[in-house]
């Protein structure tokens, strides 16, 4: 069956399982056959020729000038008084009334005399009635209105039936249909058509990438594999962090294979109804059996693949049902071969273990965050709708984004090219993917935030305090700016980007980093001889650092290499509602203490380092006071010489000259600096 076909009996299939929808063309039909059934019976009677309206009186006229030709009495019987009389009259000249008294000539072109036709609704006595029928010329008639009685009579009873039919009757028949298709698959059906992905638009994974290109390779050449005693993986989890490009590798098997693909999240199974999860997954499988060999993806299946047996629900509920049909489905007694089953997630510790064992899930691929050639790749793959600068080099930025996921990476260039549009450039520059990424990292400066200059004081020795010990001290990463200009949620930024991706941490690394953070109460301590609530943030990324180093790393000589208590980073209510704790309350004392001298020992260093560099952290707070963001360049001259070195000012740029003309010209304005909007640009002055 070729994919066009599929394609419409797939449309089909969802019309007939989804809601019943009357088109609105059938609506438009309907309306113009009652609508034409009136127009039908009040011009029933009139013909191509317009007639002229006669009232009471000028038809009395016209019988009595004796110009009545002939015509017809039609009797009306509902209203016994006032009948119409239709027919023809001579037309008559009134040019000579006083010749005629009245009484014009008879208009006879060619010899022949005028007729015109007329219809008037006149009141019939006896006396004005037996003078037309003496004429001779007039006949009568009686219309048949056994039909108008019957549709004034029946008219109101069917359109009262039209509308509870319309309004009560279609809803309830609307209604059973939905029922009976409640339980049918929400799974769509992408073809090479509709999805353009490829695996050329997946950069950054490449191990994940050959291993999803095996199934499609499989498809395409099967006996490559079986002739060696081989079999496809009957399914396949790819696990990882957000925006690593998890659904982009679906799409990209998709758009590569020659099978059919299903694609379904893992939420479109959930409802309140218990069973209707259940039913749903075996209308999915189904609808695979009759389009074998094909693929289905299931995204986010933490939805519904969650730890049975745990929490709050018993063995009953929903989502239960809805696992165990799916643990069916995937390998039970009735397995369809030919059915491979992909999914993604982000939390794979939730998952349930009967779905992560093979013969459902055969392999497991791990989606890492992208290093800095994958980033490199990653940029270039999206770089290739944006318009670049010939100067912009992608390798420069791959190395200043450690940690960026793919998602993060093509948010940086879209961002770079609204800023660049905004500006009114003409191509996208370094200086805007540097701010680009700031902002995609840290958050957009709020310049038009007001702050007091005691608050911006503050905050100046606050970050000056972190940029210091942070250059100063010897396992910190390289400082890349720090700002007063508000970001997110912070008044004020220090940044640092690690030279390298970051892979595990070290015990001097997290000992000086827990420096750097408690360097900033210091500073505000020293400037002001009061502290701040300020130093929030700081203060919880040291205690959560030195509790992780306690329990989790082993980095405490005093408590040595034991876990105590498991991760939290995740807290899963079935699992975490009735754990108790795996130490005793004398661990957990000697835990908070080892915490607390951890931070305490940081903050005498960090303390040490200020009090001995006084004069040096008073000339970063001044010239952030001044400058408002100073590179990390900047800094590091500060530290090493003792001064700062001013950047040059914006090079003046001087009207244009020329001849006198004849004709004095006003005076030519110099041209001003683009305006950025606010939290767009920079006001850091270039790096020295």
């Amino acid at each position: 069956m070729s994919d066009d076909n599929k394609n419409r009996e797939e449309d089909r299939g969802g019309k007939r399982g989804g809601d019943f929808r009357v088109p609105p063309r059938t609506y438009i039909i309907w309306i113009a056959i009652l609508g034409s059934i009136p127009l039908l019976m009040v011009f029933r009677n009139t013909g191509p020729t317009s007639a002229e309206l006669l009232n009471q009186v000028q038809f009395q006229q016209k019988l009595d000038s004796n110009q009545l030709v002939r015509g017809t009495i039609i009797y009306d019987p509902q209203s016994p008084y006032l009948q119409e009389v239709r027919g023809y009259y001579y037309k008559t000249n009134f040019a000579k009334v006083e010749a005629e008294k009245g009484k014009g000539g008879q208009l006879q072109p060619e010899g022949k005399p005028v007729e015109t036709a007329f219809v008037a609704k006149v009141r019939l006595t006896e006396y004005l009635e037996g003078r037309l029928l003496d004429l001779g010329v007039f006949e009568t008639r009686q219309p048949n209105t056994v039909l108008i009685g019957l549709l004034y009579s029946l008219g109101p009873v069917l359109v009262i039936g039209l509308l509870i039919w319309f309004f009560f009757i279609r809803q309830i028949k609307m209604a059973g249909k939905g029922a009976l298709s409640f339980g049918k698959s929400k799974a769509r059906m992408l073809t090479k058509e509709k999805n353009k992905t490829t695996f050329k638009d997946v950069a950054g994974v490449e191990e994940a990438k050959e291993e999803v290109s095996e199934l499609v390779e499989f498809l395409k050449d099967p006996k490559k594999f079986q002739k060696l005693g081989g079999r496809i993986p009957k399914g396949i989890l790819m696990v990882g962090a957000p925006g690593t490009g998890k659904t982009l590798l679906a799409k990209a098997i998709a758009g590569e294979a020659d099978a059919a693909f299903f694609s379904i999240s893992g939420s479109d199974f959930v409802e309140m109804f218990v069973g209707v999860g259940a039913s749903r997954v075996r209308d999915m499988f189904e609808q695979a059996r009759k389009n074998t060999p094909c693929l289905i993806f299931i995204d986010e299946i933490d939805a519904v693949g969650r730890s049975r047996g745990h929490g709050l629900g018993g063995g009953n509920d929903e989502r239960e049902q809805t696992l165990n049909a799916l643990l069916v489905e995937m390998d039970g007694f009735d397995t369809t071969e030919g059915i491979i089953i992909i999914a993604a997630t982000n939390r794979p510790d939730v998952l349930d273990p009967a779905l992560l064992r093979p013969g459902r899930f055969d392999r497991q691929i791990t989606v890492n965050l992208p290093d800095v050639r994958g980033r490199e790749a990653i940029l270039k793959v999206h770089a290739k709708n944006v318009k670049l600068d010939p100067s912009v080099d992608l390798a420069v930025i791959a190395r200043g984004t450690p940690g960026y996921s793919g998602a993060e990476l093509a948010n940086l260039l879209n961002e770079a090219a609204l800023l660049a549009a905004r500006t009114g450039k003409k191509a996208v520059g370094m200086a805007e993917l540097e701010e680009a990424r700031d902002k995609v990292r840290w958050g957009r400066e709020r310049r038009s935030m007001a702050m007091t200059d005691e608050d911006k004081k503050c905050t100046a020795w606050h970050e000056a305090g972190h940029a210091l010990v942070n250059v100063l001290l010897k396992h910190t990463h390289p400082l890349h700016k720090v700002t007063i200009i508000p970001r997110g949620q912070a008044l004020g930024a220090t940044m640092y980007l690690p030279k390298d991706d970051i892979l595990n941490r070290k015990r001097k690394e997290l000992l000086d980093i827990i420096a750097v953070t408690m360097a900033g109460r210091i500073a505000e301590e020293i400037v002001s001889d009061d502290i701040s609530s300020g130093a929030a943030g700081d203060i919880q990324q040291a205690t959560t650092m030195a509790r992780a180093m306690v329990c989790q790393w082993g980095m405490s000589d005093k408590l040595g290499m034991v876990q105590y208590g498991e991760s939290n980073e995740y807290v899963f209510l079935g699992r975490e509602m009735m754990r108790g704790k795996d130490y005793s309350e004398h661990t957990a004392q000697e835990i908070d203490n080892e915490v607390k001298r951890i931070i305490d020992d940081a903050f005498q260093r960090a303390k040490e380092i200020l009090d001995t560099n006084r004069d040096k952290l008073e000339i970063i707070a001044n010239c952030l006071l001044e400058y408002e963001t100073l590179e990390g360049g900047q800094v590091e001259e500060i530290i090493r010489t003792g001064k700062f070195t001013a950047p040059p000012p914006p090079p003046q740029v001087s009207p244009p000259t020329g001849a006198q003309a004849a004709t004095p010209l006003p005076e030519v304005m110099k041209p001003s600096q683009p305006k950025i909007d606010p939290g767009l640009g920079s006001a850091a002055p270039a790096p020295a």
